[in-house]
């Protein structure tokens, strides 16, 4: 049956799966992501069945996992590593910012850097700090790198399909929180985007593509990852007021889509961004941004951003407390709808 209803967690496997299945150059590198399956069980099987060549525990050292996945890059592979959680990344990012986002243009393009590094993401499940956070910003920054999260079961098959087939080193944010949520995934035919409709254009090149995930004509609500649910949720609990908010799902914070931000704020005057980072230089400040000068003339409303608060990730017991959730969203509705 090619319609399956899937956790994104389980979907993630099984693009992992079809991936080494289809391609021998494919490997999967991280810490406890053989024998054990990951922390979260997101890589459960894959060492079982592929072997312990291309499923590969590795040592606890970040930036060794990051710089044997350029090397291999180099010679001809496609590795894909995990990165426990968000907070552990960091001892790998001087290998990601001066060695992997760089060597494609260090080399006038003739090296390719087909490296995907997954890194769960985001708060919600009662951690601390290293454990729940959002760095996709610090990433977004640095050219050369592509930055993408999906928020559903079927984006997290393709898009991790279309990140391993990409030339470019992709960084993929899993939204921890929703790992456990299910959704359909057809794995015999590539998801319906409004993009996909353009000519000449690749699947690779539509990862990036924003996707809308509700219609409305009174307010634009645009968010990644974990907070498209709450989105939609927002746009469900503000239809029971009759206002009628438009949900856009951004999907790739590096490069944004642009474009699919543009068409919807001319349609509806109003927009709200939404993301679990810190709202200070964050992925919605850039947004607000580019929207502003874009559509000035369309715009009923300063360009409203809800987000994470500018310190340090909280205890757990306070952690919904730092959390954008329902009501805030809710709020800055209101007060753009004020306008």
């Amino acid at each position: 049956m090619a319609v399956q209803k899937l956790p994104i967690a389980r979907a993630i496997n099984e693009s992992l799966r079809t991936a080494l299945e289809n391609d021998p150059k494919v490997l999967i590198m991280g810490e406890d992501v053989g024998k054990l399956g990951g922390v979260f069980r997101v890589t459960d099987g894959l060492q079982k069945d592929f072997g312990e060549d291309r499923v590969i525990d590795t040592p606890l050292a970040e930036s060794g996992i990051v710089g044997t996945a350029i090397g291999l890059a180099l010679r001809g592979y496609r590795p894909v590593v995990e990165i426990q959680f968000d907070g552990f990344v960091f001892p790998a990012y001087d290998q990601i910012v001066t060695q992997l986002a760089k060597m494609h243009a260090r080399a006038l393009g003739k090296i390719k850097m087909p490296v995907v590094v997954r890194i769960p993401y985001g708060g919600g499940i009662g951690a601390v700090e290293h454990h729940s956070e959002s760095p996709e910003a610090l990433f977004a920054h640095v050219a050369g790198l592509k930055v993408v999260s999906p928020s559903n079961s079927a984006d997290a098959y393709w898009m991790m399909q279309q990140a391993i087939q990409s030339d470019d080193p992709v960084i993929f944010f899993e939204p921890k929180r929703r790992y456990w949520d299910k959704g359909e995934v057809d794995k015999e035919a590539f998801p319906e985007l409004s993009a996909s409709l353009e000519q000449g254009r690749s699947r690779s090149a539509l990862l990036h593509k924003a996707a809308v995930a509700r219609e409305g004509s009174d307010l634009t609500l645009v968010a990644y990852g974990p907070m498209v649910k709450v989105c939609l949720e927002a746009a469900a609990a503000a239809e029971e007021e009759g206002k009628s908010l438009e949900v856009l799902d951004l999907r790739s914070m590096s490069p944004i889509d642009f474009d699919a931000v543009q068409a919807s704020v001319e349609k509806t005057g109003r927009l709200v961004v939404v993301h679990e980072a810190p709202v200070f230089l964050g992925t919605g400040a850039e947004i607000a941004a580019r929207i502003t000068e874009r559509c000035f003339y369309h715009l009923e409303a300063p360009v409203l951003r809800v987000g994470g608060y500018h310190a340090p990730y909280p205890p757990a017991r306070l952690e919904e407390e730092y959390l954008p959730g329902l009501d805030r969203v809710l709020d800055a509705v209101d007060r753009s709808l004020a306008y």
